[in-house]
């Protein structure tokens, strides 16, 4: 086993044994962890939490009276979090008898269980358009500094050169986080570049079996120390610093940089071998909000649920009255329709896009034919000759494990030396090389299914390999069936910038309408996320499998969870040029200067066939450069998304298990009669009957003064748009000017899309206000 696992094993023996998941009393009861929300100014036969000592001690009064003493342990011991900031309420250990009991206790305004949600570069602030232009928007925000962009992931791994604070400015002295030590980390890890590191575990420990033995051999730190590399590879995508001679084992190379490469950044590890737990993510926003941090970025989710049963969107949305811009990941559901999660309209939702760099490497078949592929192995570049010609195997007529190159399932009689043809699906893409190498393979072709159709997201592969295409996995597998010994050779081709046309959205980034909530489109923008290189843990390969022994600064990833820091970036470089901005203020510069058009300047293609819609981009791809100057914004008032979610025809229970607050939805609906929300996006959600709709909205100048704004309006199909008035002029800066957009649509049909653009008029500047227009008929 080694020193290096069995000091592993220890440790995590140890690990289990001070924190106990359960104990023997409980366990026979089946404890789990709930989270319990409160009402904090309600007068209660537990009184309020003016009453206490302490917020805390006001939570484990309700423990005192929903569980009982177990020997010598209190009910105190089955606190897990008290929350202060985000969140009125605790998460603690509970049978779901005490639960039941806790949720007829006066002042208890919910109790739900614990939800586990998942995790959803050297080139992409390039591709992005950041570069030392004077007018850029680098040199405009002074590169994100004295902003601090709180990431909630599975932690850092601070001695990257990313994090390395050379040049950095001094920590803000608004900073009131902490270094928290733990397994091989200390206050020593943080720096000016990672000014604070925090850890949540409590809710993981309280969910995982009380066996530990499966955890061992992922060696996981105790700390806010990664062990996974997602947590190192989105925080140094946000606000990494410049790495010169930065590459995955050679490939890929260049000068690295986060988006805000002068932002402070913060680490809250609250995701675990075994995913995130929402009273672990709700803790570290919680401390994250009370610490200082300006940007909050959580590349993590799940399915879209209603909003008051979701964590993220009720912990989100307290950050955003505290003026905290809060960046989610949309999801890799897609491209499912209605697919996209993180829909609360308080948040950033983004999906993924792709660059237009490429990593080849063809398959030259023995009939001479030649498949184009992609792959990051580091192997010799050799494009006229290529690798050596291997025989090709594919388990065509054997197993459903074969076919997909399980672990395990290979035979080495059938599959030494050769070249193996592994379906994608079931088990990860690098994990299938390695399943080929443990049984004597020499390469492999990893074969898109129907579903992934040409998506293209690379791996280090710890053999010879290359990924194909649906369409050239058809043609390899017809080749193979027809002949007698089918042969084939890899050709590397290094790595090439410029040529492929993008950005196009990924296949796998979700889709709206919002499932949920269709009256605001998601996702909000794009953003890269394909084959995104930034930084890795030391502790780990590239491929991030426990046998690979390489090791490299910096490694590949995909997902709509690459694709969120560099909107949480972008929103660091807005708030450096415009500290005053409010969250919606931000949202909306980054949303109405979006491109809808690709860097040869045609429409943004989807990686699920055909040009891109709104369900599918939202505003469109991410414009950093015009962002720091949008000319006009849409601001919200927090108390308007109270009004929103009335509309919505939420409860009044239900409101308050988001906003914390009492309302009474009939007299806020009699104030604002006609109410919709100031969204940078127009969607209009018909029911049956509904032919016709008006929305007002309210933009605000924050650009030239005396400039004035003309309409232009392209309709979606089948629907009339009138835009009322066409001609918005102001004549100082801050001045606020309201418009009408009536819709009428006289037949329901398939969804449609289109767009308003306010185009700033004369010699005033080039400014263009877009938002896209989003018509969906919902069925009742």
């Amino acid at each position: 086993m080694g020193l290096f696992k069995l000091f592993f094993v220890f440790f995590h023996l140890l690990f289990f044994c001070m924190f106990p998941v359960l104990g023997s009393a409980a366990a026979a009861e089946s404890l789990q962890s709930y989270i319990v929300q409160l009402h904090p100014h309600e007068a209660t036969a537990n009184g309020n939490h003016a009453m206490f000592a302490s917020k805390q001690h006001w939570h484990l009064s309700f423990l005192e009276k929903s569980v009982p003493w177990e020997g010598e342990k209190r009910p105190s011991s089955r606190l897990l979090y008290s929350y202060h900031t985000v969140f009125d309420g605790f998460a603690a250990q509970l049978t779901e008898e005490e639960a039941a009991a806790l949720r007829e206790l006066p002042g208890v305004a919910s109790v739900r269980a614990d939800r586990r949600v998942e995790l959803h570069t050297t080139y992409s602030y390039k591709f992005l358009g950041l570069n030392f232009c004077p007018s850029g928007a680098w040199a405009r925000s002074g590169f994100g500094g004295g902003t601090i962009v709180g990431v909630l992931d599975t932690g850092v791994w601070p001695e990257n050169p990313s994090f390395n604070d050379r040049g950095m400015p001094p920590v803000p002295a608004r900073w009131q986080g902490v270094c928290q030590g733990g397994e091989h980390f200390n206050a020593t890890n943080c720096n000016r570049k990672l000014i604070g590191a925090r850890f949540y575990s409590k809710g993981h420990r309280a969910n995982y079996p009380t066996n530990p033995s499966d955890a061992v051999s992922l060696m996981e730190y105790v700390s806010p120390r990664d062990a996974h590399g997602h947590g190192t590879h989105t925080a140094s995508t946000a606000a990494g610093a410049a790495v010169a001679g930065a590459s995955v084992l050679g490939v890929g190379a260049g000068e690295a940089r986060g988006v805000a490469p002068a932002a402070h950044v913060a680490a809250y590890k609250v995701c675990w071998f075994n995913g995130c737990y929402s009273s672990d993510i709700l803790a570290g926003m919680d401390d994250a909000v009370r610490d200082g941090v300006d940007v909050l970025s959580l590349s993590l989710g799940g399915f879209p649920i209603p909003l008051f049963e979701d964590s993220i969107a009720i912990g989100s949305f307290r950050a955003t009255l505290r003026g905290v811009s809060v960046v989610c990941a949309a999801g890799n559901n897609g491209p499912s329709p209605s697919s996209v999660a993180n829909e609360a309209p308080w948040v950033i939702t983004v999906g993924a896009a792709t660059l237009d760099r490429r990593f080849p490497a063809y398959v030259r078949l023995g009939n001479g034919r030649i498949l184009y592929g992609e792959s990051m192995y580091p192997g010799k570049v050799d494009l006229k000759n290529g690798g050596k010609e291997l025989e090709l195997v594919y388990a065509a007529g054997g197993s459903r494990e074969e076919m997909y190159c399980i672990k395990g399932s290979l035979s080495a009689a059938t599959v030494a030396g050769k070249m193996v043809v592994c379906d994608r699906g079931i088990t990860g893409r690098a994990d299938k090389g390695e399943a080929v190498k443990e049984a004597g393979g020499a390469a492999m072709i990893l074969a898109n299914s129907e579903i992934n159709q040409q998506e293209d997201s690379v791996d280090v592969h710890v053999l010879p390999s290359t990924l194909i295409g649906y369409r050239e996995a058809v043609e390899l597998k017809n080749y193979i069936s027809s002949t007698r010994r089918p042969v084939a050779r890899i050709v590397f081709g290094g790595t090439r910038t410029g040529r492929a046309r993008a950005p196009a959205v990924a296949l796998f980034s979700a889709r709206g309408p919002s499932l949920t909530n269709p009256s605001v489109l998601k996702p909000d923008v794009i953003a890269p996320g394909v084959n995104i290189i930034a930084a890795w843990p030391g502790n780990l390969g590239p491929s991030g499998l426990d046998d690979d022994d390489r090791r490299s600064n910096f490694t590949v990833l995909s997902g709509t969870s690459m694709a969120c820091p560099h909107v949480s970036g972008i929103a660091a470089l807005i708030r450096s040029a415009h500290p005053s901005w409010s969250p919606a203020m931000v949202r909306s510069a980054i949303m109405t200067t979006a491109d809808v058009t690709d860097r040869q300047g045609k429409p943004i293609m989807d990686g699920g066939g055909g040009k891109a819609d709104a369900y599918a981009m939202g505003a469109g791809h991410v414009n950093p450069a015009r962002a720091v100057d949008p000319g006009l914004v849409y601001d919200i008032d927090p108390a308007d998304y109270v009004t929103h979610l009335c509309t919505l025809g939420y409860t009044h229970m239900e409101i308050f298990k988001i906003t914390h607050a009492g309302v009474n939805c009939t007299a806020v609906l009699q104030r604002n009669a006609g109410f919709s929300l100031n969204y940078p996006s127009i969607s209009v959600a018909f029911k049956t009957n509904t032919t016709s709709a008006v929305l007002q909205r309210t933009v605000t100048n924050v650009g030239t003064p005396n400039s004035t704004y003309i309409a232009q309006v392209a309709a979606p199909h089948g629907v009339k748009v009138n835009v009322s008035p066409t001609t918005l002029t102001f004549s100082e800066f801050g001045e606020r000017k309201s418009f009408r957009v009536t819709v009428d649509a006289p037949a329901p049909r398939d969804n449609a899309d289109g767009y308003l653009v306010w185009k700033q008029s004369g010699g005033q500047g080039k400014r263009r206000v877009r938002s896209p227009i989003a018509v969906t008929w919902v069925v009742e």
